[in-house]
């Protein structure tokens, strides 16, 4: 590794200091300084794209060009005539000033060389071409070569530190603007322009009055300049593994004209290359996001689908099936159809080996070893429709419907070394469907209206069951807990059933005023509600062994097996909100007053509290630049469960974590504040961001517990004890010609107050990463990302502390040799030291080489290969509030594929 770092560092010596430096001032008929003017240095020989700049708020640009060349210098700004001159260097840095006057005709200026990047008011404009080599197949290679631009370890695009939430093709949505998708499956080679949308607000009406600066869109501009045009792929591949035959087809076709377009992306393989994940689709809201969102109020539905053994990226075997339509159609300018359709099928086979040490070891809780293998099928639907009417500026009404349905189930088989075999079945039938309704009328220029609903209806009913054996001439480890639910112990199987059913219906509504005072500041009003309802119904029941079922009676619990509750939560509030500029400054204090009401009724009893609520909040933003500012956020939120904690009777989460609830549990309430700095230079190619957040919780609900070996049992109650959370994030990204460097830190602190076996204990925990990286972007030479992250993790959980420490070196390497082929690779290595002296390590190498004639041609032919090394699992090691544990996850093998890739 030391030697790809002196490469890597020689190649950036290289491109920074073996050439002239030219640099100087860009300014007006008037002698001002001009910001944001581009400079471009055009090499006479080649022709080509020597080197560009934007100028700074001083009108200083720099450019880098090579010794004893001949140059065209071309100076651009909006509004102004451009500028050109030929020079030639030699060995020496040149400074120079150029005046632009101003262009008083109305045609457009003509501009011999395309800027790679442009600024345009909040628009960033990246020219894709500009940071293309020739290895790149889709969006996601390109974003990753742009200066300032990000994608996470979530899949997620990231701009100055800012998530990106909405994606848009040609202006249209993207499956609603979902990222990942796009990034993963938009050929590279239809990208003519990618646009960065910053303070990006869908309803034009509002975005004078409202704070969008943490709203971030992008639009990605296509090349084909036709009315109409098709553009797509079409991938197949076979191979072979030690067990199965391998297979893959994935056809990507995009159609888009003026008025509508149509997406359809298809997926089936056994090679665990899914376009889309369980976890993606569902998380794939739609682009919903509830009215309430920024009202003080956060209440928790609950979330009863399977958790099932591994992700989708770490299994023995995978299986895929996709199908996804989208389309959008405009039929006339002031009315915008779309929708989209997802289904997926998964199939996975994995297996889990793992090793926990139960937090507090002075009461005497057994440290377990397991061995897991897990069954998962997994079927999902999702269906959105959308509308969106403007017959005018002062007009626009936009409804959404959202529906959803699955089909999961996993089988487990656990061997633990206390409690010994068990088998679980966990089955779940949900659907949803979600609604939103907005109106946003312009009455003047001084007084605008927002009305925003959301409905959701949402039906759950798990199904669990658990197999563990039972000899009744002596004592097993889950004889105890047997007893205590109520089972019939003289059996040899304790066979134990869950039945439960949750119906959730919510409605989410608010009207906002806002009132323009002047041009720097408007006032406004809020009047919202929630109201929700969720009705929970459960039974557990053994199977005897002549078929028949069995109604346990527990012996604490106040013997309650069963739940038939009833929840109702409202939340009626009024906000206000004063938003001011003053200078560089804009601030933006108000509040919101609450009426709550809180009712659940179970056993015949019903369990009431009514209250009142006053939650201040606060932001200030200080705009130090164009593309530099600060912005502090205070805000107290009232936090209400989900009606399974409010539950009197047992609930089986799974056979060794049993809970009851408390139905006079309270909100909880929490003082919430952020500092966010981003700064975004084109002058020094640097891009700096910074997050610092810090949190405490009050009235926290925490769980009550109690093991019995290693089977817990829990209830719910509000903890007097704050809890505490502090994070900071920062990144540091600076362009050095071909070479970028990047330093991502994070630091993040944990205060949780525990109880086990009755005692209260405080769970502290400390984690520390460091990730540097250096890219290079060449046209021509070959092209290497090194990235290297360093993690400390720390842990005290009273009676036993831990420390973890994560080295985990990676490395890409691209080439593009002869212009036909293209060579990629990648490897990593993670080393994960226990603290103890013990360590665990594992690695993994892909590699791909593709051969096309040249860039337009049709046909490609690649050999890819993954798991080079043929790796059989993967570790994690982690802690928690409860435990300590190091898991050993099976992956698939090596596999080898052939594949064929038909571009339209």
């Amino acid at each position: 590794m030391n030697k790809i770092f002196c490469v890597a560092l020689l190649l950036a010596t290289t491109c920074t200091f073996a050439q002239v430096k030219l640099q100087g001032v860009v300014k007006d008929s008037l002698q001002t300084p001009l910001e944001l003017a581009n400079v471009v240095a055009i090499n006479q020989a080649t022709s080509g794209l020597e080197s560009y700049g934007i100028t700074d708020a001083n009108g200083n640009f720099k450019l880098q060009l090579g010794k004893n060349g001949s140059y065209k210098i071309q100076v651009s700004y909006i509004g102004m005539k451009t500028f050109e001159e030929v020079l030639t260097t030699d060995e020496n840095d040149i400074t120079k000033v150029y005046t632009l006057q101003t262009d008083k005709s109305l045609d457009e200026v003509e501009i011999s060389y395309e800027m790679p990047v442009t600024i345009r008011g909040d628009t960033l404009i990246y020219n894709a071409d500009s940071f293309s080599d020739g290895t790149e197949r889709k969006l996601e290679d390109i974003l990753e070569n742009l200066p300032g631009v990000e994608i996470n370890e979530n899949g997620q695009i990231e701009v100055e530190g800012k998530v990106v939430n909405k994606l848009m093709v040609n202006g249209k949505d993207f499956f609603d603007g979902d990222t990942k998708l796009a990034i993963k499956n938009i050929p590279s080679k239809a990208v003519d322009k990618i646009q960065v949308l910053r303070n990006y607000s869908e309803v034009g009406q509002l975005s004078g009055v409202r704070n969008n600066q943490d709203n971030v869109a992008m639009n990605i501009k296509l090349k084909d300049g036709k009315e109409s045009f098709w553009f797509g792929n079409i991938t197949a591949a076979a191979g072979t593994s030690p067990e199965d035959e391998l297979y893959l087809v994935q056809p990507k076709l995009f159609y888009y004209s003026p008025k509508y377009s149509l997406n359809f992306i298809g997926d089936i393989n056994n090679t665990g290359e899914a376009a889309l994940t369980r976890r993606d689709i569902r998380g794939f809201g739609g682009g919903f996001r509830a009215p309430s969102s920024n009202s003080g109020t956060s209440i928790n539905l609950g979330d009863n689908s399977l958790n099932f053994l591994t992700n989708q990226d770490n299994a023995l075997k995978i299986e895929n099936k996709l199908a996804t339509g989208n389309f959008s159609y405009s039929p006339k300018q002031s009315l915008d159809l779309s929708g989209f359709l997802i289904y997926n099928t998964s199939r996975i086979l994995s297996k889990e080996n793992s090793f926990v040490q139960y937090t507090n070891s002075d009461l005497g809780i057994p440290d377990e070893r397991t061995e897991q293998s897990s069954e998962e099928r997994s079927n999902q639907g999702l269906l959105k429709l959308s509308a969106s009417y403007k017959p005018n500026f002062n007009n626009q009404l936009d409804y959404d419907v959202l529906a959803r349905v699955s089909e999961d189930s996993q089988d487990q088989n656990i061997l633990s070394s206390v409690i010994g075999n068990t088998t679980q079945v966990d089955e779940v039938n949900p659907y949803s469907i979600n609604q939103n309704l907005n109106y946003y009328y312009t009455l003047n220029e001084n007084n605008i209206f927002a009305l925003e609903a959301q409905h959701l209806i949402k039906d759950e009913d798990p199904f669990y069951n658990a197999r563990l054996g039972n000899d009744p001439n002596s004592e097993d480890p889950f004889d105890t807990t047997a007893e205590a639910i109520g089972l019939d112990t003289s059996l040899q199987t304790y066979n134990l059933t869950q039945d439960r059913r949750i119906k959730s219906n919510q409605l989410d509504a608010k009207l906002d005023y806002y009132n323009i005072l002047n041009t720097k500041s408007n006032i406004n009003f809020t009047l919202g509600t929630i109201l929700s309802r969720q009705d929970f119904n459960s039974d557990i029941f053994q199977f005897l062994d002549d078929g028949s079922q069995f109604a346990p009676t527990p012996t604490f619990n106040n013997g309650r097996a069963t739940n038939d509750v009833q929840y109702n939560f409202s939340d009626i509030y009024l906000g206000v909100h004063y938003r001011v500029k003053v200078g560089k400054f804009t601030f933006t204090p108000g509040f919101s007053v609450h009426a709550y009401g809180n009712k659940n009724t179970q056993f015949g009893v019903t369990y009431e509290d009514n209250f009142f609520r006053f939650l201040p909040d606060f932001e200030t933003r200080i705009q130090f630049k164009k593309s530099e500012s600060l912005t502090l956020k205070y805000d107290m939120r009232n936090q209400f469960t989900d009606v399974t904690r409010l539950a009197e009777g047992l609930v089986l989460n799974s056979f060794n974590s049993i809970q009851f609830g408390e139905p006079e549990l309270q909100n909880a309430l929490s003082n919430n504040i952020s500092l966010l700095y981003s700064s975004f230079n084109l002058f020094n190619y640097t891009n700096v961001f910074a997050r610092a957040a810090y949190s405490s919780n009050i009235d926290q609900i925490r769980s009550l517990t109690n093991f019995e070996n290693v089977i817990r049992t829990s209830t719910f109650f509000n903890s007097s004890f704050a809890d505490e959370n502090v994070s900071v994030f920062g990144r540091v990204q600076r362009t050095f010609g071909k070479v970028r460097a990047t330093i991502n830190t994070s630091f993040n602190y944990s205060k949780i107050n525990q109880f086990i076996q009755g005692l209260q204990s405080l769970n502290e925990g400390f984690t520390q990463t460091y990730t540097p990286g250096i890219r290079t972007n060449f046209k021509v030479a070959p092209n290497v990302s090194f990235n290297y992250r360093y993690s400390i993790t720390n842990n005290d959980q009273g009676s036993r502390e831990t420390k973890f420490i994560t080295n985990a070196p990676s490395i890409d390497f691209d080439a593009y040799i002869w212009k036909k082929v293209t060579f990629r690779t990648n490897y990593s290595y993670t080393n994960q030291d226990l603290g103890n002296g013990e360590s665990q390590s594992f690695q993994n190498w892909d590699a791909s080489l593709s051969y096309r004639k040249d860039r337009d041609a049709k046909w490609e032919y690649e050999i890819k290969a993954t798991n080079l090394l043929d790796i059989d699992s993967q570790v994690r090691n982690s802690a928690n509030n409860i435990s300590v544990f190091s898991s050993e996850t099976f992956i698939q093998p090596r596999f080898v594929t052939f594949r064929f890739v038909y571009t339209l």
